[in-house]
């Protein structure tokens, strides 16, 4: 049989907010289509038409183009397998529904909500199957006449898949290996309801699979269960040449405690479970996303890269190039990942350390215009090579960085406390003196002569250095000092330096 093209989907529900658990399925999917030089196709199931959220389609595709996920075909990307929305596949549906009751592999339930709910009560752990489907009002316990008469008066029902008892299902499972279920341990699954004249989940996403030409099946553990039936609807249907290979990726779990990664747990522990700030249309509520966080596109592909699946070396820093050479689906974990945001922070630092001081600079030139500077584009990049490697993120920059562009007015408390000596302010009025005298105001011209005045009046460097920052930065923070005074200039420091003495005495 000739080797058919990769082809993977990620087919999202336009539910709400895009949970970076579904980011990761989308990222191992677009890896392992690269690897392989296959295709990526992105598909909306939208068949639970009640759950449906304005905006929710949208985000997720701005999503993917932030992150730098690229999607072959699908929705908003085009294709020749279409329509690519589960809603707008309502007829290609119904055929394949009428396939199956044709078949005998499905029949017609007319079960009620408040029936199924009294049967539960009657029998314990109650499961719609071999054992109780003649105990139900349904087409295999109904006459044709009576079935078409309830159809007729608009009766509303659902179509159930018929599971046959005594069989092992045998589901090849990429990470898992063979997983072998018994039948009878399956429920006859609603294929579709006449409700909204729309396929469930189990039949629509078989159908799709199989039309749209999908090889690989890579999506969460939490879909393992369904997998038996979908292995059956595709026997059913007479695909087993087609049915693609299945990989059920590990969960993401919570950082603390035991359980699947959940919104509290961000909304607890501070950070974004979502890739894009989300505005919930229904209730107002905002919740936070990685790209308004101040993370980079990058940083977050990687660090998601790295959670369930191990590259065997101890590399950690991969571009998306890299990722799609290094991937190798058969080496995710068995067992569900920490979600470590912690790393993730560290993540995004090393990306600032990797990107050049231009680039940081053109994203921090904003944030010190903002606070009312008028600063040209040169200083800014010269201020960023000084303190980048101390921040994990852009924004973070500024209440380090804003005694740089702005002269301290008052001083931190504890730090004069420590640092100011009732000897400082005199130390500081001969250091303007000497700094008065300096001609070269570089880093070097100055360091040589402060250097030989500390040590010819025998003063501790200690003590007029840190003196010495609290006067031009107002806190003990910063970096070298001759680093401050020659970006600062010879006016600027001195001025700042007279301010001190002044203030603090």
């Amino acid at each position: 049989m000739t080797e058919r093209k990769v082809r993977v989907r990620f087919a999202p529900s336009p539910t709400g907010a895009l949970h970076i658990g579904g980011v990761r399925t989308a990222l191992y999917n677009y890896l392992f289509a690269r690897q392989h030089g296959g295709e990526l196709i992105f598909r909306i199931e939208d068949t639970d038409s009640h759950r449906f959220v304005p905006g929710a389609e949208e985000y997720i595709i701005e999503s993917f183009r932030w992150l730098g996920i690229k999607f072959d075909e699908g929705v908003g990307f085009g294709g020749s397998h279409g329509p690519y929305r589960q809603s707008e596949r309502r007829d290609i549906y119904k055929e394949y529904v009428t396939r199956l009751l044709d078949a005998g592999k499905a029949y017609i339930a007319f079960d009620t909500p408040e029936e199924l709910e009294a049967k539960r009560n009657e029998i314990q752990n109650f499961q719609y199957d071999s054992h109780t489907r003649l105990q139900m009002r349904n087409s295999l316990t109904l006459s044709k006449e009576d079935v078409d008469r309830l159809i007729a008066d608009g009766a509303q029902y659902t179509v159930r898949f018929k599971i046959e008892p005594g069989m092992e299902v045998r589901v090849d499972d990429m990470i898992r290996g063979e997983v072998v279920v018994k039948s009878d341990i399956l429920d006859d699954k609603v294929l579709y309801k006449s409700a909204d004249e729309l396929p469930t989940y189990h039949l629509a996403n078989i159908v799709d699979d199989h039309l749209m030409e999908i090889t690989h099946v890579i999506r969460g553990e939490e879909w393992l269960p369904s997998a038996p039936l979908h292995v059956l609807l595709y026997q059913a249907f007479g695909w087993t040449d087609t049915m693609p290979k299945f990989a059920h990726l590990p969960l993401l779990l919570k950082p603390e405690g035991k359980g699947k990664l959940s919104k509290r747990d961000g909304d607890r522990l501070g950070f974004p479970v979502f890739p894009l700030e989300w505005h919930d249309p229904k209730t107002g509520e905002v919740s936070s996303g990685y790209r308004e966080s101040g993370y980079f596109p990058e940083a977050v592909v990687n660090f998601l890269a790295l959670l369930g699946w191990n590259p065997g070396t101890d590399q950690e820093l991969f571009t998306l190039d890299q990722l799609v050479e290094a991937f190798d689906i058969t080496k995710c974990s068995l067992h569900g990942a920490k979600f470590d945001y912690q790393k993730g922070i560290w993540f995004n630092h090393e990306y600032i350390l990797q990107k050049s001081d231009d680039e940081i600079a053109g994203l921090f030139a904003p944030i010190v215009a903002n606070n009312g500077i008028d600063e040209s584009m040169e200083r800014v990049t010269q201020v960023v090579h000084m303190m980048k490697d101390r921040v994990s993120f852009v924004k973070e920059l500024w209440p380090l960085c804003s005694f740089f562009f702005v002269a301290p007015t008052e001083y931190d408390e504890k730090t004069v406390k420590k640092r100011w000596k009732e000897y400082s302010a005199r130390q500081m009025t001969e250091l303007a003196e000497v700094l008065e005298g300096i001609e070269d105001f570089s880093i070097e011209g100055q360091e040589t002569v402060v250097m030989k005045w500390v040590e010819d009046k025998g003063y501790k460097l200690g003590d007029v250095m840190n003196a010495f920052r609290l006067a031009l930065v107002g806190i003990g923070k910063g970096p070298g000092m001759f680093d401050i005074t020659a970006f600062l200039g010879k006016e600027e420091t001195l001025r700042r330096l007279h301010a001190a003495i002044d203030l603090l005495k």
